[in-house]
């Protein structure tokens, strides 16, 4: 069955440049795709360059090389056309890791979900404009008599929800979700995500999902990226990458997780992941399909090494 990709990355990166002799590689020469309907997971620990690849792919930075595909077209050129632009922002939502941060303060619940409406001309009076915001409440788990306030009237949980119907209101193809639940209370954050994944089934939305909550990630997610140092280092299925982790950085991902047994945790070893281990001044390493949808970024040796790894696991390659 082929399938559509709606996204495409390719070779992208994005450099700061501090001063004259420091210049920070926040994303280096990342590639992936997501097809539609797919929730695509991307974790990593904090600075990793995660929620930096995903505000280039949206155009919050422009990319300093690489491409960007969205929907068939190339939006990661610094001049886009005022139709691709328009296609971009109408086809592509973020859901910030802040939910107090990323809300006008001083706009009504109403305002801040119908901004886009209003930039967009997606409603013809003020009656549809009510009933769009009233609907969009709805569907997020609020009610109409939140439209009228502001907010600091509301809970972490009920932010996240308002930023949630911002992001649906002019009914993208796309969203990004940049850590949306690592502010919120653990009880609140499957509630959460049983939102984005309900909302995906009813309307064919397909996900960037950036967290550092492996756990999370893997519950919501079809593919996981795993990035490190702006790099990504191991991309698979999240099952393939749950059952057969390969880089050594990934399996220190999954040692950190806590698992509620306290006998297990009592005698569990945590694998630290020491970046030097890798010697690459004589063989450079590079991003290889190791075996089919598990890509790996390795050198030739090391890729000996893991594929010795898959097979005594009983894997074909």
């Amino acid at each position: 069955m082929s399938r559509n990709k709606l996204l495409e990355v390719k070779n992208l990166k994005q450099y700061f440049k501090i001063d004259r002799n420091t210049t920070v590689k926040a994303v280096d020469n990342v590639s992936f795709h997501i097809y539609e309907g797919e929730t695509f997971g991307l974790v990593g620990e904090s600075g990793s360059g995660k929620s930096t690849t995903g505000r280039t792919i949206i155009r919050l930075y422009d990319p300093t090389d690489g491409e960007v595909i969205f929907d068939g077209k190339n939006i990661s050129s610094k001049k886009l056309k005022k139709g691709e632009k328009n296609h971009v922002n109408k086809n592509m939502q973020m859901i910030f890791q802040d939910p107090m941060a990323c809300l006008n303060p001083r706009m009504t619940v109403s305002d801040i979900i119908a901004e886009g409406l209003d930039i967009h001309g997606l409603c013809k009076s003020k009656e549809e404009r009510r009933e769009k915001v009233y609907e969009l409440l709805r569907t997020v788990g609020l009610n109409e008599q939140h439209a009228s306030r502001y907010p600091h009237e509301f809970s972490g949980g009920q932010r996240q929800r308002i930023g949630i119907a911002r992001a649906l209101a002019i009914e993208p193809k796309f969203i990004i979700a940049d850590e949306p639940i690592s502010a919120l209370d653990v009880s609140i954050q499957a509630q959460v995500v049983n939102l984005l994944r309900k909302l995906q089934k009813e309307n064919g939305l397909t996900y960037l999902f950036i967290a550092h909550d492996l756990s999370m990630v893997k519950y919501i997610s079809d593919r996981i990226g795993v990035m490190h140092r702006g790099k990504l280092v191991e991309l698979t299925t999240a099952d393939e990458l749950y059952e057969h982790p390969l880089h050594p950085y990934t399996k220190s991902l999954l040692s950190a997780i806590p698992l509620p047994d306290p006998d297990y945790e009592k005698d569990r070893v945590r694998i630290k992941y020491d970046p030097n281990m890798h010697d690459y001044s004589k063989e450079s390493p590079q991003w290889v399909e190791i075996r089919p949808g598990h890509f790996i970024y390795a050198s030739t040796s090391e890729l000996v090494e893991y594929e010795k790894e898959l097979v005594a696991n009983g894997n074909t390659i």
